[in-house]
């Protein structure tokens, strides 16, 4: 057994793993450092620490704006103004430029269910989809600065909600789908949430998870709550309110298509979502379009090195930041193809991660140190399994 004195140390020890000479000198970073001749990685950090407003902007110019912002930061501590006089909406950078180019066609999502039913949706018909929920959601009286609460498993759904809701200048706030009928109260009505989106259930661990009985539960202890949209993932037979409930598959009937992107203050608000509320009151965290897009879009770039020809999947669920991030707005904006996947992890055995990475060519893979900690207890053999040679970059979410 360690001593105490001698497992500080290790947990103290700092332990680099440099990635290979090729994988480094082929790397976004270091095409984006030499087009602008910046020597190396050190140089950078010095300048971008002396002069931040000069990164951000070389930043920002990376998205699309309707009108360019005049100043990058206003700062008077300790508020902080980001992209002051533009006018913007990330769903442009997610959606549009992409379907006004070749790229229309590029698959965004290759969704699989645990089922194993399959989905998959390109720039143009993610496009579509979410202008028809948010002409639904204008149809509905749903307009700048409302909340809409989504309650929604790991379905194409979700993204096309949230995205729906940004396209008009309506707020989201996500609810974890793992959360029960408490939880889900007490952030949507904290929200003020005009609507809820949600589903009649989905599958977890081999079982069905009936989420609209969830929210039934508590929908009339939400005074602002106006309507319910259901997506029928499961073809079940769910208790429908008049007036208030509608189908998502009837909500869309007939809706349009195109809808006009609403052209927005950078620090207008995108989405709350809260914290987990493990340490008191969950907390709403509010994030806007402007600052948002920019920062997560250049991780996403940088850290990750994406190229056009990397099938991206994060493991994270959409319910937490790290989903909101790098499932949806982050790899939308640079155009990549992304997995999203329903289920647990280790269903119906624990070699159905890496089946998935073998059969969608999955190239970089981003997860958690809970989720390694879980296949570390399997063994080697499940991996072994499976042919994991497209993988070529292995990311992990910080954790202790």
């Amino acid at each position: 057994m360690f001593m105490r004195g001698q497992l500080d140390a290790l947990l103290r020890e700092e332990r680099v793993f440099n990635p290979d000479e090729e994988l480094a000198e082929n790397s976004n970073i270091r095409a984006w450092m030499d087009a602008r001749g910046i020597g190396g990685y050190d140089e950078l950090l010095e300048r971008a620490s002396s002069d931040p407003e000069w990164f951000w902007d070389e930043m920002a110019s990376e998205l699309e704006w309707f009108r360019p912002y005049t100043r990058v930061l206003e700062w008077e501590p300790p508020h902080a103004r980001w992209f002051t006089g533009g006018k913007f909406n990330i769903t442009y950078s997610a959606l549009d430029r992409h379907v006004m180019g070749p790229e229309r066609n590029r698959v965004a999502y290759i969704w699989e269910g645990e089922d194993g039913s399959v989905r998959k949706l390109t720039y143009y018909d993610l496009y579509r989809e979410v202008n028809r929920l948010a002409n639904a959601l204008k149809d509905m009286g749903v307009s700048r600065g409302d909340r809409v609460s989504i309650y929604l498993p790991m379905i194409p759904e979700l993204p096309i909600a949230m995205l729906a809701c940004a396209r008009i200048g309506a707020v989201h706030s996500v609810v974890f789908s793992g959360f029960w009928a408490k939880a889900f109260r007490e952030r949507a009505a904290d929200a003020g949430a005009k609507v809820a989106i949600t589903a009649d259930a989905f599958y977890r661990r081999g079982k069905v998870i009936r989420l609209k009985e969830t929210l039934d539960m508590v929908a009339d202890e939400i005074p602002s709550l106006e309507r319910v949209i259901v997506v029928n993932r499961m073809g079940d037979d769910v208790s429908m309110v008049d007036g208030r409930d509608i189908y998502w598959s009837e909500a869309v009937e007939g809706m349009d298509d195109e809808c006009p992107c609403q052209e927005l203050d950078p620090e207008d608000p995108l989405f709350i979502l809260y914290t987990s509320g493990t340490t008191g009151k969950p907390k709403g965290v509010v994030h806007t379009h402007g600052g948002y897009a920019v920062g997560v879009s250049s991780t996403y770039r940088f850290v990750f090195d994406v190229k056009d020809q990397d099938i991206w999947w994060c493991l994270a669920d959409i319910g937490w930041i790290t989903g909101h991030s790098y499932i949806v707005y982050a790899p939308l904006i640079e155009g990549a193809t992304s997995v999203i996947y329903e289920g647990a992890p280790d269903h119906p055995d624990p070699g159905r991660i890496w089946s998935m990475v073998e059969r969608y060519g999955v190239s970089i893979l981003y997860t958690a140190p809970t989720t390694v900690r879980l296949f570390m207890k399997y063994g080697d053999k499940w991996p072994e399994k499976y042919d994991l040679r497209t993988l070529r970059i292995l990311g992990s979410v910080g954790n202790p």
